[in-house]
Protein backbone atom coordinates (compact mmCIF):
# COMPACT_ATOMS: atom_id res chain seq x y z
CA UNK A 1 0.00 0.00 0.00
CA UNK A 2 1.41 3.26 -1.40
CA UNK A 3 0.04 7.08 -0.49
CA UNK A 4 0.91 10.19 1.06
CA UNK A 5 -0.02 10.70 5.05
CA UNK A 6 -3.41 11.18 5.98
CA UNK A 7 -4.29 8.79 2.33
CA UNK A 8 -5.67 6.35 4.59
CA UNK A 9 -2.71 3.50 5.03
CA UNK A 10 -2.73 3.43 8.48
CA UNK A 11 -7.07 3.57 8.99
CA UNK A 12 -6.98 0.40 6.38
CA UNK A 13 -4.05 -1.21 8.43
CA UNK A 14 -6.18 -1.13 11.63
CA UNK A 15 -9.83 -2.53 10.18
CA UNK A 16 -7.57 -5.29 8.78
CA UNK A 17 -5.86 -6.02 11.91
CA UNK A 18 -9.15 -5.85 13.34
CA UNK A 19 -8.53 -2.96 15.71
CA UNK A 20 -10.86 -0.68 14.19
CA UNK A 21 -14.58 -1.68 13.19
CA UNK A 22 -15.30 0.11 9.76
CA UNK A 23 -17.98 2.60 9.67
CA UNK A 24 -19.56 0.99 6.47
CA UNK A 25 -18.95 -1.61 3.82
CA UNK A 26 -17.93 -5.09 4.79
CA UNK A 27 -14.26 -6.45 4.93
CA UNK A 28 -13.42 -10.28 4.88
CA UNK A 29 -10.38 -11.91 5.60
CA UNK A 30 -10.23 -15.78 5.36
CA UNK A 31 -13.83 -15.34 4.08
CA UNK A 32 -14.55 -13.93 7.60
CA UNK A 33 -16.61 -10.94 8.26
CA UNK A 34 -13.87 -8.64 10.48
CA UNK A 35 -17.11 -6.45 12.58
CA UNK A 36 -17.90 -9.66 13.94
CA UNK A 37 -15.48 -12.26 13.89
CA UNK A 38 -12.16 -10.34 14.71
CA UNK A 39 -11.56 -13.41 17.16
CA UNK A 40 -10.93 -16.45 15.14
CA UNK A 41 -9.90 -13.60 12.06
CA UNK A 42 -7.11 -12.75 14.53
CA UNK A 43 -5.67 -16.10 15.40
CA UNK A 44 -5.06 -16.40 11.66
CA UNK A 45 -3.01 -13.15 11.13
CA UNK A 46 0.36 -11.77 11.76
CA UNK A 47 0.49 -8.05 12.78
CA UNK A 48 4.31 -6.10 12.83
CA UNK A 49 3.30 -2.40 14.16
CA UNK A 50 5.78 0.70 12.77
CA UNK A 51 6.53 1.27 16.59
CA UNK A 52 8.30 -1.27 18.34
CA UNK A 53 6.13 -3.72 20.31
CA UNK A 54 9.14 -5.63 22.35
CA UNK A 55 9.77 -5.12 25.86
CA UNK A 56 13.52 -4.25 25.86
CA UNK A 57 14.69 -5.49 29.67
CA UNK A 58 13.17 -9.19 28.53
CA UNK A 59 15.42 -11.44 26.57
CA UNK A 60 14.12 -12.04 23.19
CA UNK A 61 12.96 -15.52 23.89
CA UNK A 62 11.09 -14.38 26.79
CA UNK A 63 9.46 -11.79 24.06
CA UNK A 64 9.06 -14.31 22.10
CA UNK A 65 7.37 -16.85 25.18
CA UNK A 66 5.17 -13.74 26.52
CA UNK A 67 3.69 -12.64 23.34
CA UNK A 68 2.80 -16.71 22.69
CA UNK A 69 0.53 -17.03 25.58
CA UNK A 70 -1.60 -14.26 24.23
CA UNK A 71 -2.75 -16.44 21.57
CA UNK A 72 -3.35 -19.55 24.19
CA UNK A 73 -0.33 -21.04 23.62
CA UNK A 74 1.61 -22.92 26.36
CA UNK A 75 4.01 -25.57 27.59
CA UNK A 76 6.53 -27.60 25.31
CA UNK A 77 4.55 -26.54 22.26
CA UNK A 78 4.83 -22.87 23.17
CA UNK A 79 9.00 -23.49 23.63
CA UNK A 80 8.70 -25.29 20.33
CA UNK A 81 7.39 -23.34 18.15
CA UNK A 82 9.86 -20.11 19.70
CA UNK A 83 13.05 -21.65 18.58
CA UNK A 84 11.37 -22.69 15.61
CA UNK A 85 10.51 -19.19 14.67
CA UNK A 86 14.26 -17.88 15.97
CA UNK A 87 15.85 -20.35 14.05
CA UNK A 88 13.95 -19.47 10.82
CA UNK A 89 15.07 -15.79 10.94
CA UNK A 90 18.38 -16.54 12.05
CA UNK A 91 18.38 -14.74 15.79
CA UNK A 92 18.64 -18.59 17.70
CA UNK A 93 22.12 -17.27 18.70
CA UNK A 94 20.51 -14.10 20.20
CA UNK A 95 17.66 -15.59 22.42
CA UNK A 96 18.76 -14.87 25.65
CA UNK A 97 20.29 -11.54 24.85
CA UNK A 98 18.10 -8.40 26.38
CA UNK A 99 16.22 -6.52 23.24
CA UNK A 100 17.93 -3.16 24.20
CA UNK A 101 20.95 -4.80 23.30
CA UNK A 102 20.35 -5.37 19.90
CA UNK A 103 20.32 -3.60 16.65
CA UNK A 104 17.61 -1.50 15.08
CA UNK A 105 17.59 -4.79 12.27
CA UNK A 106 17.92 -7.79 14.57
CA UNK A 107 15.00 -5.95 16.84
CA UNK A 108 13.10 -5.84 13.72
CA UNK A 109 13.53 -9.66 13.07
CA UNK A 110 12.25 -10.15 17.10
CA UNK A 111 9.43 -8.44 15.59
CA UNK A 112 8.42 -10.36 12.92
CA UNK A 113 9.74 -13.70 14.71
CA UNK A 114 6.06 -12.59 17.17
CA UNK A 115 4.45 -12.04 14.10
CA UNK A 116 5.36 -15.20 12.88
CA UNK A 117 4.54 -17.46 15.85
CA UNK A 118 0.76 -17.97 15.49
CA UNK A 119 1.86 -19.57 11.77
CA UNK A 120 -0.38 -16.93 9.95
CA UNK A 121 -2.08 -17.21 6.76
CA UNK A 122 -1.55 -13.24 6.97
CA UNK A 123 0.89 -11.28 7.81
CA UNK A 124 0.39 -7.23 7.61
CA UNK A 125 3.36 -5.43 7.72
CA UNK A 126 3.34 -1.56 8.76
CA UNK A 127 6.41 0.17 7.22
CA UNK A 128 8.92 -2.40 8.00
CA UNK A 129 11.66 -0.64 7.35
CA UNK A 130 11.80 2.44 9.39
CA UNK A 131 14.67 3.13 11.00
CA UNK A 132 16.74 0.45 9.17
CA UNK A 133 20.03 1.15 7.88
CA UNK A 134 20.00 -0.26 3.75
CA UNK A 135 21.62 -3.68 4.94
CA UNK A 136 19.22 -4.37 7.41
CA UNK A 137 16.40 -3.92 4.91
CA UNK A 138 17.87 -5.79 2.23
CA UNK A 139 17.96 -8.52 4.75
CA UNK A 140 14.22 -8.23 5.83
CA UNK A 141 13.38 -7.75 2.92
CA UNK A 142 15.05 -11.38 2.14
CA UNK A 143 13.27 -13.00 4.85
CA UNK A 144 9.65 -11.90 4.03
CA UNK A 145 10.19 -12.88 0.00
CA UNK A 146 11.28 -16.16 1.93
CA UNK A 147 8.04 -16.19 3.91
CA UNK A 148 6.00 -15.63 0.82
CA UNK A 149 8.06 -18.31 -1.59
CA UNK A 150 8.26 -21.11 1.04
CA UNK A 151 5.55 -20.78 3.41
CA UNK A 152 2.66 -18.88 0.90
CA UNK A 153 2.44 -16.47 3.50
CA UNK A 154 0.49 -13.43 1.76
CA UNK A 155 1.87 -10.12 3.44
CA UNK A 156 0.45 -6.68 3.27
CA UNK A 157 2.83 -3.96 3.97
CA UNK A 158 2.55 -0.11 3.78
CA UNK A 159 5.50 1.34 2.71
CA UNK A 160 7.13 4.68 1.71
CA UNK A 161 9.84 3.35 -0.14
CA UNK A 162 9.05 2.88 -4.23
CA UNK A 163 12.17 0.23 -4.45
CA UNK A 164 10.01 -1.85 -1.75
CA UNK A 165 6.92 -1.50 -3.44
CA UNK A 166 8.28 -2.75 -6.75
CA UNK A 167 9.22 -5.66 -4.90
CA UNK A 168 5.48 -6.66 -4.83
CA UNK A 169 3.20 -8.56 -6.67
CA UNK A 170 0.49 -6.13 -6.52
CA UNK A 171 0.23 -2.16 -5.05
CA UNK A 172 -2.45 -0.41 -4.47
CA UNK A 173 -2.02 3.35 -4.12
CA UNK A 174 -4.34 5.47 -1.27
CA UNK A 175 -5.40 8.98 -1.47
CA UNK A 176 -8.25 10.51 0.83
CA UNK A 177 -9.35 7.24 2.13
CA UNK A 178 -9.75 5.90 -1.59
CA UNK A 179 -7.75 3.29 -3.53
CA UNK A 180 -7.19 5.00 -6.90
CA UNK A 181 -5.01 2.41 -8.66
CA UNK A 182 -4.30 -1.27 -7.66
CA UNK A 183 -1.88 -3.63 -10.09
CA UNK A 184 1.22 -5.22 -10.91
CA UNK A 185 4.44 -2.65 -10.45
CA UNK A 186 5.23 -2.92 -13.93
CA UNK A 187 1.61 -2.24 -15.03
CA UNK A 188 1.15 0.98 -13.00
CA UNK A 189 4.17 2.43 -13.64
CA UNK A 190 3.59 1.87 -17.64
CA UNK A 191 0.12 3.79 -16.93
CA UNK A 192 1.65 7.04 -15.31
CA UNK A 193 4.18 7.20 -18.06
CA UNK A 194 7.55 5.83 -19.83
CA UNK A 195 10.76 4.75 -18.47
CA UNK A 196 13.56 7.21 -19.64
CA UNK A 197 16.92 6.01 -20.56
CA UNK A 198 20.06 8.42 -20.41
CA UNK A 199 23.08 7.87 -22.74
CA UNK A 200 26.42 9.74 -21.82
CA UNK A 201 28.48 10.29 -25.25
CA UNK A 202 30.81 12.94 -26.44
CA UNK A 203 28.70 13.03 -29.57
CA UNK A 204 25.46 13.36 -28.12
CA UNK A 205 23.94 14.88 -31.68
CA UNK A 206 24.99 11.98 -34.07
CA UNK A 207 24.13 9.61 -31.49
CA UNK A 208 20.35 11.38 -31.19
CA UNK A 209 20.34 11.14 -35.06
CA UNK A 210 21.23 7.32 -35.21
CA UNK A 211 18.89 6.71 -32.59
CA UNK A 212 16.11 8.35 -34.92
CA UNK A 213 16.98 6.73 -37.83
CA UNK A 214 18.43 3.49 -36.77
CA UNK A 215 15.67 2.62 -34.28
CA UNK A 216 12.88 4.87 -35.17
CA UNK A 217 12.96 6.35 -31.78
CA UNK A 218 12.50 10.53 -30.62
CA UNK A 219 15.29 11.55 -28.03
CA UNK A 220 16.07 14.74 -26.76
CA UNK A 221 19.20 16.35 -25.75
CA UNK A 222 19.42 17.74 -21.93
CA UNK A 223 22.32 19.06 -20.46
CA UNK A 224 24.65 17.15 -22.98
CA UNK A 225 22.74 13.70 -22.64
CA UNK A 226 21.02 12.27 -24.54
CA UNK A 227 17.24 11.39 -23.40
CA UNK A 228 14.71 8.58 -24.23
CA UNK A 229 11.37 7.95 -23.40
CA UNK A 230 10.40 4.37 -23.80
CA UNK A 231 7.14 2.32 -22.23
CA UNK A 232 9.36 -0.96 -21.75
CA UNK A 233 13.06 0.41 -21.28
Amino acid sequence: LLGPNGGGKTTLFRILSTHLKPQSGEVCLFGLNASYQAPEIRNRIGVVFQRPSLDPKLTVHENLIHHGLFYGQRGKVLGERAEAVARRLGIQDRSKDLVETLSGGLQRRVELAKALLPEPGLLIFDEPSTGLDPGARRMLWDDLEKLRRDQGVTIILTTHFLEEAERCDRIGILASGRMIATGKPSDLKREVGGDVIVVQTREPEEVASSIRTDLNLESEIVDGQVRITSDRA
